[in-house]
């Protein structure tokens, strides 16, 4: 089985023949190369051939999906937690402060 699916930037996909997840980090087309991370923080990278004459297919992305990066904001996980509001009180708003002034 060879992959048919093209490379998406973000996308995740799961190589079936070493088990191996990983998602696109980025698509260099002067060079032809696919760079990658794996789910345990790896970067390896992939010509359009071998992308092509390998076994990926596309998966959902895993919950701890952001633990190989370290460095990241709670910001930047592509959520927020919906419980918080932001510290503002409803019951502390009053219908002038919807208005410009």
């Amino acid at each position: 089985m060879t992959t048919i699916t093209d490379p998406v930037i973000g996308r995740w996909y799961k190589d079936v023949e070493n088990n191996l997840m990983f998602t696109v980090v980025a698509i260099e087309e002067a060079g032809d190369l696919i760079e990658v991370q794996y789910v345990n923080g790896d970067i390896g990278e992939y010509d359009k051939d071998s992308w092509y004459n390998s076994t990926f297919d596309y998966v959902e992305a895993p919950e701890d999906w952001s633990a190989p990066y370290d460095e990241m904001e709670k910001d930047d996980l592509g959520y927020s937690d919906p419980d918080s509001n932001g510290g503002i009180n409803p019951d502390d708003l009053d219908i002038n402060d919807f208005y410009d002034d």
